[in-house]
């Protein structure tokens, strides 16, 4: 079979097309992501034909990616680049089998387990100071909610104000790929997460008093919204990066040492680089983690976050050995 002549940022915008009618927001933006650093390679290579590829060259792109990444992140960028190559073989643009030669890169359990979480009183802390001085605002309902029910940032973005069923209180989470807000597990996904009064009534002021009267795009009526729509993914991570910074919440004392008055992490989209801070998904894993040690199940747990077994183990439940072996406690028989 001969090759067909492919630049690769033209190979890598057919393939980006194609996954986009099936994929998740979050999913599009990490193969864009991992592609855009391919394709930086092949530039600092002067690759500029996807005929010139070859195992070799992945190789090399591995272990250039290596110096900057770590090796968890260097292992999805490679399953992502293993699936591009297999696209280009489809299109003639690479030899027939390429794929099959990139091998993700080997990562340790260790360096597979992410610790970094939000704990229940660092969350009491956080929201005691919202309910304070930020009461009911896009930040506050924000925070409350991941807290509260452990559910993804698409989870999030994907809810309606019809979601919001008042009488229960509860969160119905759909599925919609059809108007821009699909689900990780798609329909498997789909589920009703029940509220206490007390996060309702956060809600609902929000509704009543906060939210800006705005559609989406798709001529829905979003949740959580903006004078423009649809909270974006962005707008969700900043909030929690800027609520969750310890100086925010704590009286404006930086336990870093960093001057109050000029740290760079004091902006809002830059509320990130304070090490103290934390994304949307250390609160799913404080979530997760709270909820096991005050004696919740764990397919009780699971089925709330949308979380199987084995996954809520290894990478979301951060309970010490000895919180471990207090859940155990009550269910020990002296045999």
């Amino acid at each position: 079979m001969e090759l067909k002549p492919t630049p690769p940022h033209d190979a890598k915008q057919r393939y980006l097309k194609k996954k986009q009618a099936h994929v998740s927001d979050k999913t599009y933006y990490n193969y864009n992501t991992a592609l855009k650093r391919l394709l930086e390679f092949l530039d600092e290579r002067n690759i500029n034909d996807m005929r010139d590829v070859d195992s070799d060259e992945l190789v090399r792109f591995e272990s250039w990616r290596l110096n900057s990444v770590k090796p968890i992140t260097c292992r999805n960028d490679m399953r992502t680049v293993s699936n591009f190559i297999q696209f280009c073989e489809s299109i003639q643009a690479v030899p027939v089998g390429l794929h099959e030669l990139v091998i993700p890169t080997k990562v340790s359990e260790d360096d597979e387990i992410c610790d970094d979480i939000l704990t229940r009183q660092e969350a009491s802390d956080i929201l005691e100071y919202l309910n304070k001085y930020e009461y009911a605002s896009t930040r506050h309902v924000t925070t409350l909610i991941l807290w509260k029910t452990g559910m993804r940032i698409g989870g999030l973005r994907a809810l309606d104000l019809e979601d919001f069923d008042t009488a229960r209180p509860a969160l119905e989470i759909r599925h919609r790929p059809q108007t821009s807000t699909p689900l990780k597990q798609k329909t498997k996904g789909e589920r009703d997460v029940l509220l206490n009064w007390e996060t309702a009534d956060v809600i609902d002021d929000y509704v009543t008093d906060t939210r800006p009267d705005v559609k989406d795009d798709n001529g829905r009526s979003p949740l959580l919204a903006s004078t423009h729509g649809r909270v974006a993914r962005t707008t969700i991570q900043k909030n929690i990066y800027t609520a969750t910074r310890p100086c925010t919440y704590n009286g404006g004392k930086c336990p870093f040492g960093k001057d109050t008055e000029t740290c760079d992490a004091l902006a809002f989209d830059q509320a990130n680089k304070c090490p103290g801070s934390v994304s949307p998904h250390a609160l799913r894993r404080g979530y997760v983690t709270a909820a096991r040690n005050a004696g919740q199940p764990k397919d009780v747990t699971g089925d709330r976050v949308n979380m199987g077994g084995k996954v809520l183990e290894k990478h979301y439940d951060k309970g010490s050995y000895d919180q471990k072996a207090e859940r155990r406690k009550d269910h020990l028989r002296d045999i």
